[in-house]
């Protein structure tokens, strides 16, 4: 598991923070291992410095931990560290990428109507998130207050205020910023790799009935900025070279600054599972998302807007085509209307308090094989 970085505190450091990477059920103190000249690159409470660093030194610390012997003086035992948040979160901006899950949505939300809202083909539709509330996995989730229409009230009824009925989960890949860019300056497609670098699990929880009943005109709000976990690990596009595949076709033709046609793949072959309780609800394959990483940093910046070390953005709800590869309960569900059954026969349709879903995923590795993902878990607490 050479390939997950992040943040920990061993036990009795007196708080002290330190950069580490994994190694199976242990985590190595990377700073204290390296040759110092390049320890120093990365020293830090979290992944900020090295983020900053550039594409020369990730590939450097990736290549000398792939190497490393490393001493048993700096690792530390996985039982006995607290996991941190891998990097501090400057922006947050969240994509609505997987055509299968929009067009889900469309059937659900808007029966009759077109599945796809007329730009959805023409360019990643995306929002900007709170990055105050991007939690690290394993950190519990309240369930939130809002308004909301009355259940079964029908369009017209009762708007109430108190805690979602409709809690949900989005199944998600982020993608963690570490060189910044000139405001004014857009980022093209080519200079994805100079600007990314790696990628982490995400879950966006979603309360659907606040969110429904908000969200139009200006899209997503309380609804969604609650809170969003992220995997207490960050992978390394170098450590991805072997999980590259093309994007499905795209129909119309992208505008120039969108179009890959004729790049290297821009796709990412992850496999995701989404587990509640315990028991695997969900498979979603990454490889089908329409939109790509490259695609969606392209956009975000083609206005001029700047980036910073440390922002997120997220891919949007991973689904594919089959009901088992879902990634959402309001899919899973088809907003209620379908209650899942779990192995030990309790019923769901969305999130009840006690809930805990974890997302985990794999993705091809050089050589053969798999590598592993850092998990994102998290567990609801009944509403305040």
């Amino acid at each position: 598991m050479t390939h997950l970085y992040g943040a920990f505190e061993p036990r009795g450091s007196d708080g002290v923070a330190r950069v580490g990477v994994r190694y199976g059920d242990r985590v190595l103190d990377l700073a204290a291992a390296l040759d110092p000249a390049l320890a120093a690159r990365v020293a830090g409470p979290n992944l900020g410095a090295l983020l900053a660093a550039g594409r020369v030194v990730w590939t450097e610390v990736v290549a000398a931990v792939a190497v490393l012997e490393p001493p048993e003086e700096h690792l530390h035992a996985l039982a006995d560290v607290r996991l941190l948040m891998p990097f501090t979160v400057a922006d947050y901006v969240d994509f609505y990428s997987s055509e299968h899950h929009a067009r889900n949505l469309g059937k659900i939300l808007r029966p009759g109507q077109p599945e796809l809202p007329p730009n959805w083909l023409h360019l990643p539709v995306g929002y900007h998130g709170r990055a105050g509330t991007v939690v690290v996995s394993g950190t519990d989730v309240v369930r939130p207050h809002g308004q909301r229409r009355q259940s079964n009230s029908g369009p017209d009824g009762e708007v109430v205020f108190g805690p979602t009925t409709r809690l949900d989960i989005e199944a998600e890949v982020g993608y963690v910023v570490g060189v910044p860019s000139e405001l004014g300056s857009p980022v093209p497609l080519g200079d994805f790799a100079d600007h990314v670098f790696g990628v982490c699990l995400v879950n966006d929880w979603s309360a659907r009935d606040i969110q429904g009943w908000e969200y139009q005109p200006l899209g997503p709000f309380l609804g969604k900025s609650f809170a969003t976990s992220v995997s207490a690990w960050v992978t390394p596009l170098a450590a991805l070279e072997a999980a590259w595949v093309a994007p499905p076709a795209r129909d119309p033709q992208p505008l120039p600054y969108l179009d890959d046609a004729g790049r290297a793949p821009g796709g990412l072959d992850l496999r995701l599972e989404v587990r509640l309780n315990g028991h695997l609800v969900a498979t979603p394959p990454f490889a089908q998302m329409y939109w790509t990483g490259a695609q969606q940093l392209a956009h975000l910046t083609v206005n001029g807007a700047s980036l910073r070390t440390g922002d997120l953005f997220a891919s949007g709800t991973v689904s594919g085509p089959e009901p088992d590869q879902r990634g959402s309960f309001i899919e899973i569900s088809w907003n209620g209307a379908e209650p899942i059954t779990l192995p030990d026969g309790q019923v769901r349709t969305f999130l009840e308090d006690g809930d805990e879903v974890v997302i985990t995923a794999t993705a091809p590795a050089p050589g053969g094989g798999t590598i592993e993902l850092g998990e994102v878990r998290g567990r609801i607490q009944p509403a305040r």
